[in-house]
């Protein structure tokens, strides 16, 4: 009998981070570029965090006429603000939001993102999959960080999902929101925009109606971040053997240093600092 695969879990939900937000990126970005360079594959990883009141730009948002007035009193009313890697929109974070990353190597023949969305999508269907509750996935109109792989609940947008590619490895990184107000974490995205996108032409940023998101909680699942995050590792628990942690290791730490400076580097370069 062949030994069920590793897989490996960085866990941090069960507290809210309040440090940069960068932080947790710079993690999976340490990852995918240790699995790019091994010559041998290593165990994927899948990270979950939350964090305090933040908004996560994507690279777009950040060339917007008005980014960086709009960044400015986001920060003065306490809220970060950063810019990360992979694709995708103005996402809000706050406690009841989950992010779950998915890390893992790839061929560097095959630069399809399909497969790499759909194993995302998979595994938050399946962790859902006791609860009864039919999840579509599909652009949902009005929504923040629109995209085709939106994962929704009654036409209810509760989960969006953005990628980065490396030459050998992928990074797939999920938003779920698990409890609190959808139309509330929607206000906040709309309202970055209306103060961003002044002056943009049409289509340069998404119209965002706050009334097409939902939380997990608002969908009737009970249970919140912590039934969530206990869901995806009964999940992982069927597909191998799970390792879990609940910080960076140590042999990590460098690296993820690393690209912690790069990532807030590279936040300079678009004028977020």
């Amino acid at each position: 009998m062949n030994p069920m695969p590793v897989i490996r879990m960085l866990n941090t939900a069960a507290s809210i981070q309040c440090g940069d937000v960068l932080v947790p990126f710079s993690i999976d970005e340490a990852y995918a570029r240790l699995a790019a360079r091994e010559t041998e594959p290593v165990p994927p990883l899948v990270h979950l965090w939350r964090h305090r009141r933040a908004m996560v730009l994507g690279a777009r948002d950040a060339k917007l006429p008005n980014a960086a007035l709009a960044v400015r009193l986001l920060r003065e009313r306490g809220c970060q603000t950063a810019v990360r890697h992979s694709g995708g929109a103005a996402v809000p974070l706050d406690g009841g939001v989950v992010n779950l990353s998915l890390v893992m190597p790839a061929p560097a023949h095959d630069l399809t993102p399909e497969p790499h969305f759909e194993r995302m999508a998979a595994l938050i269907r399946e962790a859902l999959g006791t609860t009864g509750k039919r999840v579509q996935t599909g652009e949902v109109e009005g929504a923040y960080c629109p995209g085709s792989y939106d994962l929704s609940i009654d036409g209810f947008k509760f989960c969006g999902i953005a990628q980065r590619r490396l030459t050998r490895a992928v990074v797939v990184q999920a938003f779920v929101l698990t409890e609190g107000s959808g139309r509330t974490y929607g206000e906040a995205a709309r309202d970055f925009y209306r103060m961003a996108g002044e002056g943009a032409p049409a289509g340069a940023f998404p119209r965002v109606v706050p009334e097409r998101m939902a939380s997990l909680s608002e969908l009737g699942m009970s249970g919140g971040a912590g039934a969530f995050a206990g869901r995806v590792r009964d999940v992982l628990a069927g597909l191998g053997t799970v390792e879990e942690m609940n910080a960076c290791p140590a042999s990590l730490e460098a690296d993820a240093k690393r690209s912690f400076a790069a990532l807030r580097a590279r936040n300079g370069s678009v004028g977020l600092t």
